[in-house]
């Protein structure tokens, strides 16, 4: 990484020389606009509407204008400003980190300790870290004076610009001002859906789906030319899904319920030995509407309780056990028929009475 800017954060009487680094980057694959007959770069020129002269950007100055009159302001003259030369991140507060709207956060750098000693930089980390509380500074970056947060990631000073106060719009819906009746049955069956879908937040476990096929798109591009074949290339288009509006709410989440539930059970039954507890759970809840496969299983697992006191058999037997089971959840007349074909349980069943 390279350091945009060198300063220092003021801590009271104490300075904290830093380098300032971008934090994040964009990982987008970079494309350039070219002409679509001949393949030629577009160029955009710095051309003047006065005279017609393309110019240097060392030459661009900039400018307001209000009320039709134009005032030209100079480099040097913006760099004159004294918020603009002041090279200090200021700590003018220190607030509980929940006070901060995660919409006034902007853009994140980290900052690294540009002394021989880093003693002073460790103690506004330990600071921190003992008060359980995020700094708030203010700065000068890039011709601009800005508000931002410091807290700390992994041991590491993180300053978080922040947007001003009036940066930040008000919301203003006409829609959300009407009465609307939730029912207790839709919210249960809301709040059900957001337990189903609950989970601990693992940002590298999502993917820009978009780049990675862009990158196939650009690899298939090559090898084959004008020739290529998109819906070769990523298959047939997926139907469209979520278009109107939602007209029945309920049935919308009973449906978005059972597809979670149906996804987790094929989950649980891929996982090995805890796919079996699942599968047999739910078996268990299949019972109560079918007698005859609840008789059937009953004896199965009686069977196989037995068997597995033998150890010459204990491996086998839960196999086709848990066959029978499975079968007698899908169809009890297969499941019937297909009994006699664990014939040892059947024996061992019939010693025992």
């Amino acid at each position: 990484m390279r350091a945009i800017w060198k300063g220092a954060i003021a801590f009271g009487l104490v300075n904290v020389p830093v380098k300032v680094y971008s934090a994040t980057e964009d990982h987008d694959i970079g494309l350039h606009q070219v002409h679509g007959a001949d393949g030629g770069r577009i160029r955009y020129q710095r051309r003047c509407e006065v005279c017609g002269e393309i110019v240097d950007y060392a030459d661009i100055d900039k400018a307001y204008e209000e009320d039709g009159r134009t005032v030209i302001l100079t480099r040097d003259e913006l760099k004159s400003i004294p918020a603009e030369s002041s090279h200090e991140i200021e700590v003018v507060q220190f607030v509980p980190s929940e006070q901060l709207d995660p919409m006034m956060f902007e853009k994140s750098y980290y900052l690294e300790p540009d002394s021989k000693s880093p003693k002073a930089y460790v103690l506004l980390r330990r600071a921190l870290e003992d008060t359980d509380r995020v700094a708030v500074v203010q700065f000068a970056l890039r011709e601009k004076t800005r508000l931002g947060a410091l807290r700390i990631k992994d041991d590491v000073l993180v300053l978080q610009s922040l947007l001003w106060a009036d940066e930040v719009r008000e919301p203003a819906f006409p829609a959300l001002e009407t009465t609307v009746r939730i029912s207790a049955q839709e919210r249960e069956m809301s709040a059900a859906l957001v337990d189903s879908m609950a989970g601990d937040f693992e940002p590298g476990q999502f993917t820009d789906d978009y780049q990675v096929q862009l990158r196939k798109l650009i690899d298939a591009k090559i090898e084959q030319g004008e020739s290529l074949d998109t819906e070769k290339t990523f298959g047939a288009e997926a139907a469209e899904t979520g278009q109107g509006e939602v007209i029945d709410l309920m049935e919308a989440l009973k449906r978005s319920l059972e597809k979670k539930r149906s996804g987790a059970a094929k989950a649980a039954g891929g996982s090995g030995a805890a796919g079996s507890d699942d599968t047999e759970a739910d078996d268990a809840d299949a019972d109560a509407d079918d007698a005859p496969a609840k008789t059937t299983r009953a004896k199965a697992s009686t069977a196989r309780s037995k068997t597995t006191s033998a150890k010459t058999t204990a491996a086998k037997a839960p196999a086709r056990t848990t066959s029978a089971k499975e079968s007698a959840a899908k169809t009890p007349a297969k499941t019937a028929a297909a009994e006699p074909a664990a014939k040892e349980p059947a024996k061992s069943r019939r010693k025992g009475a």
